[in-house]
């Protein structure tokens, strides 16, 4: 595990995207910049994502001098680059004279130049001319003072339909099946009679070809994510062709759909991820919207278990949203100290100074149009890297979670394909974030883990809609239970394998009817204006929507049952004792009223609870992050009111020292950092 981003800068990064190239015609621009850049209390820009126009306006022609004055200004100001490749946005002559790097869409027709992350990542010629570019650029900064971290390209997200695309795809697939037996096995291609016959018959699914074969679907999914970061590691060969030593990363945009994180994540030294929470001023959509992203940084956190960076927010607004709100007053210092309490060493900025034309002018920035210091945004800035200087023994902590909330990309296309249920949306997100907003209003550090984490780690393990389920992550989830843990599952539980074919001989498949001790006979859908009843064994009733399962027992023991239609009185909540550990299995979903008592009596029954040991008010939490002898704990009030809230031990501020015990008041939208003994 690393422990600091840059093991020579133990500092929180504090800084944006720099666009120098903008700005060479405008030098005296450049130069209120570095004086902007100290007084904003910043120590890093990003450079180079979008410049390589400017880099090699023509093939083999390169220009590093804007490059080279920013490096130079950013280190005379005391400040770090992050240096990114620019892959992200080719230049028009590449894509002229090689039209094949340009992205083919989903009908087949490859587009014109234009726009970003529109390329194909098969095409050997863009391979190389990165590879090329990359590498240049590593040999020439490599040793300079003020490298502290490589950018890969900005966002990957482009996918390609083009011929060679089809072709690696199918050789990938060769790969994982070796024989078409197997692949019209798993793919159950029979079905409709769409048997393959020949490798070269299969095409990636769209609206022209063949989107009826899920298996198909789900590996497309995958190959996207394999192709996406085999060329990711093209990027890095070049740059480890030259610099061995300094740490690479990419900007991920949190539970992004197209691509599995978690194969990216392998292959870098620290992640990073962009941020733009929609901030409505309503408190409780605020709160929601909190919590929404406490799960999203959770997740970064957790695919290294380690610190991570916030390579992009804005300290205002952002241009792409339908409705662009600002920040109001002491919004940025909350929601930028929220990243830090969960396990973020940086806060970034898109953008430095706001681009003068094109599409993102009117983008929040921390310096405005207007050109200078006294503005609230840049006042705002300031102050939060004042008391990020305040907060550096913070750096390099971990997050000691005893909590696992399980979340599986492969999972999430499965059940988004599913012919059945409710068709268009499974809920599966929302039901993710049911359980985890019991746990941040409870003030448990949660990890978001999958298939190849340590489950053993983890005192309780959530598991909701985890639909598809291997022999290998089954056997997982046993042993795990076996073994003295507490696993928690819901409705749809196991019913497919890794290639999206049925478990046969009952639900939940793969063995997991025995660790639950239930089987499962049937799923009823109820319609949005429909819901049933579940009544609890202590008399309590919450309401049942979307889903409910006809549950069996065989050794598990009942907790609720559904109170109407045909199946009423059959199980609806049920645990299980298995080995030494327990599991629950909820058979229906909720409107998030049952979600909030089960999980604070599960956290009891388990001893799990908060290093913050008062009781915390509505839209009030708290989380923790550790070193080997000392608990920093960050308490942040997303309320507009003020709270008095008591503790009986000791802290003290980490800012200013100042001893806490008893009784103390957090401000409206007040962060406080503490650190006590571990």
């Amino acid at each position: 595990m690393r422990k600091y981003i840059n093991e020579n800068f133990k500092h929180f990064f504090h800084g944006g995207d720099y666009n120098p190239e903008q700005w060479r015609n405008y030098p005296d621009v450049l130069e209120e910049d570095m004086r902007l850049f100290k007084l904003a209390n910043c120590n890093e820009m990003t450079v180079g994502i979008f410049s390589w126009s400017v880099i090699e306006p023509e093939e083999n022609v390169y220009d590093f001098s804007h490059l080279d004055k920013a490096f130079n200004d950013v280190y005379a100001a005391g400040g770090k680059i992050i240096l990114a490749t620019p892959s992200g946005a080719r230049p028009r002559w590449l894509a002229e004279k090689y039209p094949e790097v340009l992205q083919t869409l989903s009908n087949f027709e490859r587009i014109h130049f234009g726009n970003r992350h529109n390329h194909c990542y098969t095409s050997e010629i863009y391979r190389e001319k990165v590879y090329n570019i990359n590498k240049r650029l590593a040999e020439r900064y490599k040793d300079h003072p003020a490298l502290a971290a490589w950018h890969l390209s900005n966002e990957y997200s482009s996918v390609c339909f083009c011929e060679k695309c089809r072709q690696a795809f199918i050789n990938w697939l060769k790969d994982k099946y070796k024989t078409l037996d197997c692949l019209n096995e798993q793919w159950w291609t029979t079905f409709w009679s769409h048997t393959y016959t020949d490798w070269n018959q299969i095409e990636p699914p769209t609206h022209k070809s063949d989107r009826s074969i899920h298996g198909l679907n789900l590996d497309w999914h995958r190959f996207v994510t394999h192709q996406t970061t085999d060329f990711m590691k093209n990027e890095i060969a070049a740059i480890r062709s030259a610099d061995k030593k300094t740490p690479t990363t990419t900007n991920f945009m949190g539970f992004f759909y197209e691509l599995d994180y978690r194969v990216l994540s392998d292959e870098l030294d620290f992640i990073s991820d962009d941020v733009y929470p929609s901030w409505k001023n309503n408190e409780k959509d605020d709160i929601a919207t909190a919590k929404s992203r406490a799960m999203e940084y959770d997740m970064m956190r957790s695919f290294k278990h380690q610190p991570f960076m916030i390579m992009e927010s804005t300290p205002s607004h952002v241009n792409w949203q339908p409705f662009n709100k600002l920040k109001r007053p002491k919004m940025h210092m909350l929601a930028s100290l929220q990243t830090v309490a969960h396990g973020s060493d940086a806060v970034e900025y898109f953008q430095w100074r706001k681009s003068r034309g094109s599409a993102e002018k009117f983008h929040g920035a921390v310096v405005d149009h207007v050109g200078h210091e006294n503005t609230r945004v840049f006042k705002d800035v300031s102050e939060l890297g004042a008391r990020l200087k305040q907060l550096d023994s913070v750096v390099g902590s971990f997050t000691d979670a005893k909590v696992g909330l399980f979340f599986d990309w492969s999972n999430r296309w499965a059940l988004d394909d599913a012919q059945g249920f409710a068709l268009r949306d499974k809920k599966m997100m929302p039901t993710l974030s049911t359980f985890y907003s019991p746990l941040w209003d409870a003030g448990i550090d949660v990890d978001i883990v999958g298939c190849d984490d340590d489950f053993s780690k983890y005192k309780l393990i959530i598991a909701p809609m985890c639909y598809m389920v291997s022999t290998e992550l089954a056997n997982k989830i046993e042993s795990y239970v076996a073994n003295g843990g507490t696993f928690v599952s819901t409705y749809m539980l196991g019913m497919v394998n890794e290639n999206d074919l049925c478990h046969l001989g009952g639900l939940p498949g793969a063995g997991l009817s025995k660790v639950f001790g239930i089987w499962n006979e049937e799923i009823d859908t109820l319609y949005p204006e429909e819901h049933n009843i579940v009544c609890l064994n202590d008399g309590e009733e919450y309401k049942a929507i979307d889903y409910c399962e006809l549950l069996h027992t065989t050794t598990a023991q009942t907790l609720g049952v559904y109170k109407s239609d045909f199946y009423e009185d059959m199980p609806a909540l049920t645990v299980n004792n298995y080995g030494k550990g327990r599991a629950y299995y909820i058979g229906f979903r909720d409107d998030g009223s049952f979600a909030e008592k089960f999980i604070k009596e599960l956290l009891a029954e388990v001893g799990i609870s908060s290093c913050f040991d008062g009781e915390l008010p509505f839209g009030v939490t708290a989380h923790a992050r550790a070193s080997d002898d000392t608990i920093y704990l960050f308490i942040e009030n997303h309320t507009s009111k003020k709270h008095c809230l008591k503790t009986e031990k000791s802290w003290k501020t980490v800012e200013n020292h100042e001893l806490i015990e008893g009784e103390f008041t957090l401000n409206e939208y007040e962060v406080i950092v503490l650190c006590g003994d571990r």
